[in-house]
């Protein structure tokens, strides 16, 4: 079974289409990429899966389930999203052991406390943060908050929008080395969003290249890492990477 199906997905906001005609098959336990220059649609892919952009039209399937434009439980019991800011995207006056527990109580699962206690192990929080405010976090720390908020459903696929792009480079690599771990040991799928290619090839399988709202070529990490990319603007794109990545080496 494939964890994601995407078949002629065209999202708009209001009268203005911002992504069309994607179709994309992620297959269960696969990690991978959505790339491109800013506005390229690539978060809005992810909003739309995850039910925050309902103005689209085509197929959306989630591990053989179509999804609604509505609020789909189902769905979202099975698929989360981690989002770029981890400061923003939790509110500052709940605890993080309110945080954790609200998607419990939506869904009416039982158990909280040790659920919570769990997950807090599983993203490597010791207990003294449980009854903390976000405030009183680091950013680094925050992230891992909203991964295990992400996780507390026991979803099988994780929605990753730009997960290290707001925090520090020393802690970038310890979020991306906790997500890895996370995969294999959960046997999650992930669909990630980036601007950094670097961070494609330590924790993808494949990639997709988006521009003005469509994919311009789907490759194997393998050809991301040798520089054997198809398509003129995907050797563009990797070619100012390595510019930007050399600027500030």
């Amino acid at each position: 079974m494939n964890a994601i199906d995407l078949k002629n997905l065209d999202i708009s906001y209001g009268d203005t289409k911002v992504v069309h005609g994607v179709n994309l098959t992620i297959a269960e336990g696969e990690s991978f990429a959505l790339v491109g220059e800013s506005g390229s649609g690539k978060s809005t892919i992810l909003r739309a899966i995850a039910g925050l952009a309902p103005d689209w039209t085509g197929d959306i399937s989630v591990l053989g389930r179509a999804r609604s434009h509505g609020v789909d439980r189902a769905v979202a019991r099975q698929c989360q999203m981690v989002f770029q800011d981890p400061y923003g995207s939790l509110h500052p006056r709940k605890t993080i052991d309110s945080a954790l527990s609200e998607p419990l109580a939506i869904h009416g699962l039982g158990n909280r406390g040790e659920r919570v206690e769990a997950m807090l192990k599983a993203v490597g929080l010791d207990q003294r943060f449980r009854f903390r405010f976000p405030h009183q976090l680091s950013g680094g720390q925050r992230q891992r908050v909203a991964i295990a908020r992400a996780l507390m459903l026991e979803p099988k696929v994780l929605l990753l929008d730009e997960p290290t792009s707001a925090l520090d480079v020393s802690v970038q690599a310890e979020i991306l080395n906790l997500l890895k771990r996370l995969r294999r040991e959960q046997g999650l799928t992930y669909l990630l969003v980036t601007h950094n290619l670097p961070v494609v090839s330590f924790l993808c399988d494949r990639l997709a290249v988006m521009r003005h709202g469509g994919i311009v070529e789907v490759a194997d990490v393998e050809q991301l890492k040798h520089g054997r990319l198809v398509e003129a603007y995907s050797r563009e794109l990797l070619a100012a990477t390595e510019g930007a990545n050399r600027a500030t080496g």
